[in-house]
């Protein structure tokens, strides 16, 4: 069975939901590790009051059984501490009362889903489309990814990020092993290991938020210890690398995506960019370089796969752009709803778990199996089979 999830919920609403299906069965689950990673996604310097609202806490509440999953679905839920404010505006049955009552949106916000959804579903309160849209919905897909990862720990697959740049100010190149990466950037603010260009970063956006703006920049992650083969030429839709893209892209205010040097191969020529075969006793078939970022033929070699995602600025402006409200057609100042002046380093965590999810599916497509022991015997006889090769 495929590994697939779904999620539900609003911004304002009770709670998000996921539901995960195709986890193996015998998965012992850290439950402190997934609360890890959910209080990652709210720390970065530049984040909204929300953040000091919602201390986000995974319950699961189907599918584990003393620590352990069954085989049956995974259900998660992440409460809204902030529901207790909107328990009226949010409300499921109707309410009385006019637009105020309902803090009904009508001035559609440029840069967010608001005009769009609401032209697509016929909605003429623009609240129906940004409660969804919200990048709240991120926490339930780290509360998911946090699952997918504990699964690649069991084999030894390792995941971390990093922010690469904020606005103009770009963070010194390194490439430092997964465990010392993660140890470095969870003491950082901005999730950087140099702490000059963390300071920087920290006045940056001190500045943007004092001039009511906003400002993206570009994450990276890297996930180490994967097995050559997962993914596969033969299909487009069987690429892993590009659904990696895909994944990425759908996070919230991401607008791009590059797997190892990315872009950069455009510039450079062939004898620059493709890293050399090596051969020896102790590491078998490996690379002299990963320009590639861990992919050729949309499937891994075996070195570190290596992603970036560029996030733009978030829309919600506390100095807003002009719009045009949809009651009367004519110009206006879009609304403000709360936001962050910067949230790339919660981006950053974000597209580490959603990441590690794509991995782990390709990863159980290629060793799949209904618990993690008949997982582990596929994987050992093929990791054999690589090495007799």
């Amino acid at each position: 069975m495929s590994l697939r999830y779904l999620t539900a919920g609003e911004t304002h609403g009770p709670q998000l939901t996921a539901l995960i299906e195709g986890l193996p069965s015998n998965l012992q689950l850290d439950f402190e590790e997934l609360n890890f990673q959910l209080h990652r996604r709210q720390k970065g310097y530049g984040r909204g009051r929300r953040m000091q609202i919602e201390k986000d806490t995974a319950q699961i509440v189907g599918g584990v059984r003393h620590g352990r999953t069954t085989g049956a679905p995974v259900a998660i839920v992440v409460a809204n501490n902030d529901w207790k404010h909107w328990t009226s505006v949010m409300n499921i049955e109707p309410i009385e009362g006019g637009d105020e009552a309902k803090r009904r949106v009508h001035r559609p916000r440029p840069g967010h889903a608001d005009l769009n959804g609401g032209l697509k579903y016929d909605l003429k309160d623009l609240r129906n489309v940004l409660e969804r849209s919200s990048a709240r919905e991120t926490a339930a897909r780290v509360a998911v990814g946090a699952m997918a990862r504990q699964l690649l720990a069991a084999f030894g697959i390792k995941v971390a990020g990093q922010v690469i740049r904020i606005g103009d100010i770009e963070a010194p190149p390194n490439q430092l092993p997964a465990d010392e990466l993660a140890r470095l950037t969870e003491e950082s603010s901005v999730r950087v290991v140099d702490k000059e260009t963390e300071a920087r970063m920290e006045a940056y956006i001190d500045q943007i938020k004092a001039d009511g703006d906003s400002i993206g920049g570009i994450v990276e992650c890297v996930v180490e210890g994967v097995p050559v083969g997962l993914g596969s030429h033969v299909q487009w839709d069987r690429k892993l690398d590009s659904r990696i893209a895909g994944a990425v892209v759908s996070i919230n205010a991401f607008k791009g995506c590059e797997i190892g040097i990315g872009f950069e191969a455009g510039i450079l020529r062939g004898s620059q960019v493709h890293d050399p075969i090596l051969y020896s006793e102790e590491r078998g078939y490996h690379r002299a370089s990963n320009n590639a970022g861990g992919f050729e033929g949309g499937m891994t070699t075996g070195e570190p796969i290596v992603v970036r995602g560029v996030m733009k600025p978030i829309p919600t402006l506390y100095k807003p752009l002009a719009s045009v409200d949809i009651d009367t057609r004519e110009p206006f100042t879009a609304q403000v709803e709360r936001s962050d002046s910067c949230a790339v380093p919660a981006a950053s965590v974000v597209m580490e778990h959603v990441v590690a999810w794509e991995v782990a599916k390709a990863f159980l497509e290629k060793f799949g199996g209904d618990s993690m022991e008949e997982i582990r015997r596929n994987y050992d006889g093929y990791l054999e089979q690589v090495r007799g090769y």
